[in-house]
């Protein structure tokens, strides 16, 4: 017989994630005429051929049913300097950012992106209490320079250039 293992704290198992640096992106969908967009770090390249993204959004959040309702999904990698967009989008909105949106293949996505991606569906998977959307790229646009905007146990940052002699 197996032992089976101690339940694990959800609030221990966030925090021990949270110790793994990720860049921090925006993801965005129009839906109903309208953009819709939130802040997410669970994000990765899946496939470059065919090109494939996926994101992870919790059962909870009200971009979910906006991207099975639309079919398409963009995701916007943010440069170090766009924490404000972040938390624009991480529902504290601010009125003096200005309009932080372009469009890029008929989604809205940041406009100071370090790089963004347009995507149609290709596949949802649920797991636990969020949905994998894998996204088929349609469309990229990435800037010339920049650094990104990082997020570690709960804070933003940004990556130090490293030395060139090393």
């Amino acid at each position: 017989m197996t032992p089976q293992a101690a339940p694990i704290d959800p609030l221990a198992f966030r925090n021990a994630c949270g110790a793994f640096a990720t860049g921090v992106t925006i993801i965005t969908t129009r839906a109903d005429a309208r953009d819709h967009g939130m802040t997410a770090n669970a994000f990765m390249s899946i496939s470059l051929d065919p090109p494939l993204v996926a994101v992870s959004i919790a059962d909870t959040a009200r971009m979910l049913p906006l991207i099975e309702q639309s079919g398409r999904f963009a995701v916007s990698i943010l440069a170090a300097g766009t924490e404000d967009v972040a938390m624009h989008f991480a529902g504290r909105p601010r009125d003096d950012i200005g309009s932080p949106l372009r469009e890029l293949d008929g989604l809205p996505v940041a406009r100071d992106a370090l790089a963004v991606f347009a995507a149609h569906v290709h596949q949802s998977v649920k797991a636990g209490d969020h949905v994998i959307f894998i996204g088929r790229v349609t469309a990229l646009d990435i800037a010339p320079e920049g650094r990104p905007l990082t997020f570690h146990k709960g804070r933003f940052g940004a990556l130090t250039p490293q030395d060139d002699s090393l």
